[in-house]
């Protein structure tokens, strides 16, 4: 089974043989680990069209190192400058490793946590213009499903829906706001990639608690991050949800840069454990792999995983990790 294959076991609810399937939103270590960077957007704007396809190329060997490293099975391009480059990309990575990893993009639409200088202004608009904000929620997700059906067509698997709604004390929207302008949004943009044959993976940080249900109800495939630091508890969360949406996470982010090793170790561990039993799960961090962590927590982390992480492991495995 290829770790495309594996992943799919994942978002479809069921086991998969060997290593739990793993990956993470984004992998800013490359420096640490590789010794070079993903070119950027801005790099791309006055580029040639050889100068274009070097980069997409160096980019596309980038993603393929870090998931050979770490046994990742989920590939999120978080670089290309525009759609075409994320096309691109998918058949670079293609040429390099075939159809080997589940290759995903960024893909929400719905209304998020605004920035602190406009967050004032942005709630106002939904007790002063309610059917505005519905109608533009309406627009929004009817661009991103025309986006995503060229992307499909492109050779994309799937969508990571990166809109955060929670803090850590609690969503944005009250639930019932929710319900009213962002529940009917999700699940209709989550339906439109099902039927284009996407994977979707929802994603937020904070405590999302109190909308927990809202979101199983749109029905996305895994749903990611699962925030310890927003006072989620991924065995509370499998007990209640486990059998209706694959988990992904939940590696508490904080404490892999200030925690002690061995809190580090514990947490990995109440993940694996909590998360595994009878499939639908993924293992990843509780945000990205982020520039300041020490790259040795990171592969502390994956040398967890695979101690631990096997729901059938074969004899020739010896058990290291984030090699």
């Amino acid at each position: 089974m290829t770790p495309k294959q594996a992943a799919i076991e994942a978002l479809e609810l069921r086991t998969p043989p060997g290593l739990v399937p793993a990956f993470d939103l984004e992998f800013q270590l490359t420096e640490e680990a590789f010794g070079r960077s993903f070119h950027s957007p801005g790099e791309f704007r006055n580029a040639s069209s050889k100068e274009r396809e070097r980069m997409i190329a160096e980019n596309a060997e980038l993603y393929v190192l870090i998931a050979e490293r770490y046994d990742w099975n989920i590939i999120m391009d978080t670089h290309s400058p525009d759609e075409r480059g994320i096309v691109e990309t998918a058949a670079a990575i293609r040429k390099l490793v075939g159809d080997r990893y589940l290759f995903i993009v960024h893909g929400d639409a719905t209304w998020a946590i605004p920035d602190g200088q406009h967050m004032v202004e942005f709630a106002l608009a939904f007790y002063e213009r309610p059917d505005e904000m519905k109608r533009l929620a309406d627009e929004r997700v009817d661009r991103a499903l025309e986006r995503g059906k060229r992307l499909v067509d492109g050779g994309v698997d799937g969508f990571a829906l990166c809109a955060d709604y929670c803090f850590n004390d609690g969503p944005f929207f009250s639930p019932s706001m929710f319900r009213e302008f962002v529940t009917p949004y999700l699940a209709r943009l989550i339906e439109g990639y099902r039927r284009m044959g996407a994977y979707t993976i929802k994603h937020t940080d904070g405590n999302i608690m109190p909308i927990l249900d809202q979101l199983v109800e749109c029905r996305p495939h895994g749903l990611h991050s699962l925030d310890p630091q927003g006072g989620v508890d991924i065995a509370e969360v499998k007990r209640l949800y486990g059998d209706r949406v694959c988990l992904c996470g939940n590696v508490n982010c904080g404490l892999m840069q200030t925690g002690t090793d061995e809190e580090v170790i514990a947490s990995a561990r109440y993940a694996l454990e909590h998360g595994m039993p009878g499939g639908g799960y993924i293992f990843s961090l509780s945000n990205v792999v982020f520039k300041g962590m020490p790259l040795e927590r990171y592969e502390l982390v994956q040398r967890i995983r695979h101690e631990i992480g096997w729901y059938h492991r074969p004899a020739s495995v010896d058990g290291e990790g984030g090699r």
